[in-house]
């Protein structure tokens, strides 16, 4: 029998998710009570049999079968149903194309994300957070999820495109996102193509998304064929249209695929990151504290931080690992098999869907001791704890491993350095967390109230009000306060 190579020697435990529901299956679970139900798989054995709509699914619930899956990426290939949806909607880009694909397309893109061009990026990316906390106010209630949403979103799109999208696409690109991610997960894993055939307001919603998502990137690609050619990625895939280096030249579609891949990742993952981050300091004044201590000293000037600061703020990753960690957004992903393979012992045939959790793995006990605690701790130099391959991947792993994953870390250290120098973010009274999976993992229509920290210098941004001191605002929304996720994080 042809197929990947066995992983370690151990008596695996095969088994069956209980409560199937005829036609639905576990669609039903995923929706309503989707952590919990993932939660309870490793109780069933290390691979477990799942139901999609009419379909079969094996979902690996150990690291190491998991570690098997993404170091095979030629049998255990992008595809089911999650990547079927993508690709409806994104095209083959490099977080969503075929194993025979990926490796030109990564190579064309990767230098556009090595560390170097990332640092020269750092500058850019405090500019727009400063913008963004420029407007804010003591006492303002700030929706935390759009907010993110428009940083990230601009930060992205200055990435690709040099320069931000204006105000109102921005605002429409993000509402558009919100309504696709929700609807992709519905598709996902209820995959029953019928259902979404109807006309109803919910379907009808979430193709004009869809189609308006495409209409601003082609917007934004023949704006660029009529003006000036600049030395961002953009300007990388259309030189690589004219095949000017002796390669093989690629299609105007494969632009348009990158892309809309690289917006729709770039965007709403780092947002999520962000939003998670900030809701779970505001929660942990202890953690916010020592945050706070660190961005003060390394930061004293006020500005964001520099190529030179990003080494000194430790404590600031550590914040965002464990949030990775504690609510990674690609929560869960699909893989097809392209031959008959065996995993965990079990035979599986040719086009079976293998699903993996890395918000399942994170959570796992004899992993991570302490799971649900928020313990940035846990990544301190000399004290990481000693994580299995395949334990801890919120940015997937091998060859597939997310290409943007030094460009989003470094976003997001960014961008949590230097609001936490300047702000302080609490939660409402009578707040509780709720997070509502979907595409991706992370708290929506998160709103905080802003205090400015004590003795900023004076002169530094965010620009001082020009209100008496305490002035409360009145709340401030923006957009439909339900930033959504994204799924293709592992390119």
């Amino acid at each position: 029998m042809s197929g990947s190579v066995p992983g370690p020697a151990r008596d695996w435990t095969v088994g069956t998710a209980p409560g199937i529901f005829p036609f639905i299956g576990h669609g039903i679970d995923l929706v309503r009570r989707p952590l919990a139900f993932l939660n309870s798989l490793p109780g069933h054995g290390d691979l477990v049999e799942v139901r999609l709509g009419p379909q079969r699914a094996w979902m690996a619930c150990h690291p190491d079968l998991v570690h098997q899956v993404l170091r095979d990426p030629r049998t255990f290939d992008k595809g089911g149903p999650l990547y079927d949806r993508l690709r409806m909607l994104l095209g083959d880009g490099v977080g969503t194309c075929r194993h025979q694909d990926h490796r030109r397309q990564r190579r064309l893109l990767q230098p556009e994300f090595r560390k170097a061009r990332v640092a020269d990026q750092v500058r850019l990316m405090g500019d727009e957070v400063e913008s963004v906390c420029r407007a804010w106010r003591a006492g303002q209630v700030v929706d935390i999820s759009t907010t993110m949403l428009d940083l990230s979103t601009r930060v992205v799109s200055r990435v690709l495109f040099s320069d931000s999208l204006d105000t109102a696409t921005a605002a429409e690109m993000r509402m558009c996102l919100a309504t696709v991610v929700h609807g992709m997960f519905v598709r996902t894993v209820m995959p029953v193509d019928a259902l979404f055939r109807v006309p109803t307001p919910a379907n009808r919603r979430y193709r004009h998304a869809s189609e308006r998502l495409r209409a601003i990137v082609d917007a934004a690609i023949a704006q660029r064929r009529q003006g000036t050619p600049r030395d961002d990625l953009l300007g990388t895939l259309l030189a690589a249209t004219r095949d000017d280096g002796g390669g093989t030249a690629i299609t105007d579609q494969e632009v348009h695929g990158q892309v809309m891949t690289l917006m729709f990742a770039g965007a709403e993952s780092t947002a999520l990151c962000l939003s998670s981050a900030l809701e779970l300091l505001g929660r942990h004044p202890e953690e916010e504290r020592r945050l706070h201590a660190e961005v003060d000293s390394v930061l004293a000037s006020g500005r964001p931080p520099g190529p030179d600061e990003l080494p000194r703020l430790v404590h600031t990753r550590c914040v965002l690992t464990e949030t990775l960690r504690h609510r990674p957004p690609g929560w869960l992903f699909t893989r097809i098999t392209t031959r008959e393979t065996e995993l965990a012992g079990h035979r599986l045939p040719q086009g079976a869907t293998v699903m993996f959790s890395p918000y399942l793995l994170h959570h796992d006990p004899a992993l991570f001791p302490d799971p649900d605690r928020f313990l940035p701790d846990r990544w301190l130099p000399g004290q990481a704890v000693a994580v299995p391959p395949g334990a801890m991947i919120p940015f997937g792993a091998g060859s597939r491993k997310c290409i943007g994953e030094t460009l989003a870390l470094t976003e997001a250290t960014v961008a949590v350095a230097f609001i936490a120098r300047h702000w302080r973010l609490r939660h409402l009274p009578g707040y509780t967390e709720r997070l509502r999976p979907a595409a991706s993992l992370g708290p929506r229509g998160l709103v905080m109230i802003s205090e400015p920290r004590a003795r900023r210098p004076v002169g530094t941004p965010p620009r001082a009000d020009s209100r008496a001191p305490g002035t409360t605002v009145a709340p401030v929304v923006h957009g439909s306060g339900t930033a959504g996720g994204n799924d293709v994080r592992d390119a």
